[in-house]
């Protein structure tokens, strides 16, 4: 019988929504029976531009971020402190959940959405539960009250995300600087990030740069900065942001734009999992637009560490500045990668997915890893 998997992909960026509908297409094109649920309407329509009909759980729980995609700390902490404690959000989900849970044979939780951490440490349904993180955004989570707490606080709430992680099913952690598969203890996995197989774009000039803001960017003057840069530096560009929708020159979504990205003289983006990984496969060099987001600052680290082709730009208000600073940064960085073919890219992303798909499709008949039920 195909294995029945529920897919539950939080929509506070689209890096979660994205390795969503990648994962889907890959384990339904192996049989398996994929539903999909999010947190947020417009994760409804994102994953609908993919082909992918998915379900809102509710729109309780999210993480805040304000216009330039600084995380706002104090404003999530209420919002989490909310879900978790009145009745009507977190057990009302829990008790949706539970009704899923008793019709299908995996439930993959991507990413730290707090009703299935506790559904995962709990006998009955942890056995089902399979937990999908980056691991910079791991570190992030786990030292979150790290400085803003007690000590003893905070090395609590760190402790209690790793026994939640610990007690389910299986973690399938991902990383951009992962080349292969492996299993790292019973239950846990170590993946490379996965990446959509990019086509032969049409209708893009060669020198095209292939930008893409994730929602959480609405600041007008940070848009009239990467606009008036990448005129400065002569650079055609695609211009993907749904914080942007609306605005002259921007789409709020488009599917080719993995397409763009892999033939693209360059890629401006924030640091994110999804973006640095593209960069990756495809050997494209990457403009990396950091704000105060702590699992980005760290994979920004990271891609210096690895050798990315790459530079970093902050953005501090001051459009003309920062517009010369990326029209010199975008030079530099088309220069390198003139005439530098995608290479084996397309054939690096198939493996990616056939990894998950395999490891995801082996969970539901491969027992319970030696554990045993109190």
């Amino acid at each position: 019988m195909a294995a029945r998997i529920l897919y539950l992909a939080t929509a506070d960026a689209r890096g979660h929504l994205m390795r969503a509908q990648l994962l889907t297409h890959a384990l339904r094109a192996k049989g398996a029976d994929v539903t999909v649920l999010t947190t947020s309407d417009e994760g409804v329509a994102f994953l609908a531009e993919f082909g992918i009909a998915a379900e809102v759980l509710s729109r309780h729980y999210a993480v805040q971020f304000d216009e330039q995609q600084n995380m706002q700390r104090g404003a999530t902490d209420r919002t989490v402190a909310r879900y978790l404690f009145d009745p009507r959000h977190m057990l009302r989900d829990i008790g949706k959940l539970r009704r899923y849970l008793a019709r299908v044979d995996l439930l993959v939780n991507d990413s730290f959405h707090p009703a299935l951490l506790v559904m995962g440490c709990l006998p009955g349904w942890r056995r089902k539960i399979v937990h999908v993180y980056g691991a910079s955004l791991r570190q992030a989570l786990q030292s979150n009250f790290h400085g803003r707490l007690p000590a003893w606080l905070a090395r609590a709430f760190a402790a209690a995300i790793a026994f939640e992680l610990g007690r389910a099913r299986a973690r399938l952690q991902h990383d951009f600087a992962y080349l292969d598969a492996s299993e790292t203890a019973p239950g846990s996995f170590n993946l490379p990030t996965p990446v959509a197989l990019a086509e032969c774009p049409a209708g893009l000039p060669e020198s095209c740069v292939a930008l893409y803001l994730n929602p959480h960017f609405r600041d007008p003057a940070l848009a009239a900065g990467l606009e008036q840069g990448l005129a400065q530096a002569g650079l055609a560009s695609l211009r993907v942001g749904e914080g942007y929708a609306g605005r002259a020159g921007w789409l709020a979504h488009d599917p080719r734009w993995i397409d763009a990205a892999a033939h693209s003289a360059l890629i401006i983006s924030a640091p994110g999992m999804a973006a640095l990984s593209v960069a990756q496969v495809y050997r494209r060099p990457i403009l990396l637009l950091v704000s105060d987001q702590p699992e980005q600052l760290s994979n920004a680290r990271r891609a210096a560490e690895l050798g990315l082709r790459h530079e970093v730009l902050v953005w501090r208000g001051d459009v003309a500045h920062f517009a010369e600073q990326l029209a010199a940064a975008s030079r530099r960085l088309a220069a390198a990668s003139a005439g530098e073919a995608p290479g084996a890219g397309r054939g690096h992303a198939q493996q990616r997915l056939d990894a998950w798909a395999d490891c995801l499709l082996t969970l539901p008949s491969s027992g319970e890893t030696g554990r045993v039920e109190r």
